[in-house]
């Protein structure tokens, strides 16, 4: 669900999953989390959080005083109607035997797309692949899959919430024949496998670039912020004419699953199983010497040599892990602090730097009320574990956020500051 008040966000379902809500397994689900209140984003650009005291008498940071002050309210709006988006399925293009994509049954799909409309859908969720569009060779783009899709779309008088995805789903397509990264990105990392997330072991997948090379021109001569605002930029020009009209909302690939976060909880390569705690995903070379140089920076080079070396595994449990729990070299010792900071400030950075070059791009589209679209950025869902006083899997996803710390406040602050609305899995 894209959440931002006054705006044009709505529900998303699958169009390949049943919808199956059963009373019991939603009461099993809100029994592990805490009574915290929706996070809402205004077009003012501040929001507001309000927390259910979990700490005792320890005091939740969280955001500036000052901000806060600025936060608005909004009206009831219950008697809107919210538009329903269907996502369309995961597999509608594929990559076939010879290597080449395609749009899979377009008859059925056709079908599917009038069946929806008739039904009261508003919009259809597509995945816009980076690794289809420009798939054999840097600024080669081909967009006729798209643009074939979204007539398909078009004709059937339903709007479109396009997501333009920077990473792969091969290890969660289930064998399905998921879309990769671009290939000349694949034979990069053949070389240099440093391009991708590293786990302690020395263990990476290929499913997303690591935030070490935002600023490194390793790909081609170009660095990852720009291979991103590139096909930004190429998107915008090939379909101009739809904005605001068709495509009301475009959402930013900000990693793994297209979320913010890190690929703690790799899941179907066998490493990880619910609900494990993950593990730290800083080890490529890239982070580990922004990592140095960090350490080094306060006076404490010692810290900057790796991550915290008792965090346990991947299928470990809170319980027995030192670093989850309170002690001299816990998450809330002042190595644990620094860690953690780093850590989640790399990210927030990340999404900083995406998102305000999208911002950019769209700015004189945001201006016309007949050519406006909405900006939306999804974070992660990571819920297990969060009873604990440390939070681990969303500590090890690159959420700083525990009983004693507010760790979504600055991530929602960079969509904030961006204008950009908040997509929650």
């Amino acid at each position: 669900m894209a959440c931002k008040c006054g705006g044009r966000g709505g529900f998303y379902y699958s169009m390949n999953a049943e919808a199956s809500f059963d009373r019991d397994s939603r009461k099993t689900r809100n029994s592990l989390l805490r009574n915290v209140s929706a996070i809402r984003i205004f077009r003012s650009g501040f929001f507001r959080s309000k927390w259910r005291s979990v700490a005792g008498n320890h005091r939740i940071l969280s955001m500036d005083a000052r901000e806060k002050s600025r936060s608005t309210i909004l009206k009831s709006s219950k008697d809107k109607r919210v538009p329903i988006f269907v996502m369309m399925p995961v597999d509608t293009i594929a990559v076939d035997a010879s290597g080449s994509p395609r749009i899979r049954k377009i008859k059925a799909l056709t079908v599917s797309l009038k069946a929806l409309k008739l039904a009261g859908v508003h919009g259809i969720g597509v995945e816009v692949w980076w690794g289809i569009v420009e798939r054999f060779s840097p600024f080669d783009y081909n967009w006729s899959l798209y643009e074939e899709l979204f007539k398909l779309i078009s004709d059937s008088g339903l709007k479109l919430h396009v997501a333009l995805s920077f990473h792969s789903n091969i290890h969660s397509s289930n064998g399905k024949g998921g879309v990769s990264l671009p290939l000349w990105i694949l034979e990069i990392g053949d070389v240099n496998k440093d391009i991708y997330y590293r786990d302690r072991h020395g263990f990476s997948n290929n499913d997303y670039l690591t935030l070490g090379v935002d600023q490194v021109p390793l790909l081609s001569g170009r660095t990852a912020l720009q291979c991103y605002e590139d096909f930004m930029l190429s998107f915008i020009n090939k379909f101009e004419s739809l904005i605001g009209s068709v495509i009301e909302e475009i959402s930013i690939g900000l990693g793994p699953s297209g979320e913010l976060r890190y690929p703690a909880h790799p899941f179907g390569d066998g490493r990880w199983k619910f609900p494990g705690i993950g593990e730290f995903q800083c080890y490529d070379k890239y982070m580990m010497e922004d990592l140095k140089m960090a350490a080094c920076r306060i006076g404490k080079p010692q810290w900057g040599d790796k991550g915290p070396q008792n965090a346990g595994c991947y299928n470990s449990l809170p319980s027995g892990v030192p670093f989850f729990e309170e002690g001299q070299e816990s998450f809330i010792s002042d190595y644990g602090r620094f860690f953690l900071e780093w850590y989640s400030g790399r990210l927030i950075c990340h999404a900083d730097a995406i998102l305000a070059k999208a911002a950019k791009i769209l700015k004189r589209y945001q201006e016309n009320d007949q050519t406006s679209v909405m900006l939306v950025a999804k974070i992660g869902g990571i819920y297990w574990w969060y009873q604990t006083v440390s939070h681990p899997a969303e500590l090890t996803a690159g959420y700083y956020n525990t009983a004693l710390r507010d760790g979504y406040d600055p991530v929602l602050s960079v969509l904030s500051r961006h204008g950009a609305a908040l997509h929650i899995p």
